[in-house]
């Protein structure tokens, strides 16, 4: 069985940085695109970051751009969220993301979901 587990999420002040770490077990995610979405309380879930198998490519949301950095650990099979700057208004849970497709980038393809961490950031 799949499981995406995230940690790192919390309370920090508007500014301040959060690392966000997802751990994946029951297959190898290591030849498929992973990405974070977050979903704010009243709104639609938000895709956050997304990044290719070998990391070539990265794409972000237009609201988190220049703030926050995705990456990748194929050989632990993690993928990490560094958001720095961080604003009241990326208060939400995160969850981790990965596709079934084997080495397709495909942004709209993230169907195995983690359970999600909080991050609240205060102002």
């Amino acid at each position: 069985q799949v499981h995406l587990v995230e940690s790192g999420g919390g309370l920090v002040q508007a500014g301040g940085s959060l690392r966000l770490s997802c751990v994946a077990s029951g297959r190898s995610f290591g030849r498929n695109t992973m990405g974070w979405f977050r979903q704010a309380p009243g709104k639609e879930r938000e895709l956050v970051a997304t990044i290719s198998w070998n990391a070539d490519t990265t794409d972000y949301g237009d609201s988190v751009k220049g703030r926050f950095a995705i990456s990748r650990d194929n050989a632990k099979n993690t993928v990490d969220l560094q958001m720095n700057s961080l604003k009241p208004e990326d208060t939400a849970v995160y969850y981790c993301a990965a596709s079934g497709l084997t080495y397709y980038y495909d942004t709209n393809a993230l169907h195995y979901l983690g359970q999600g961490t909080q991050v609240t950031v205060s102002s």
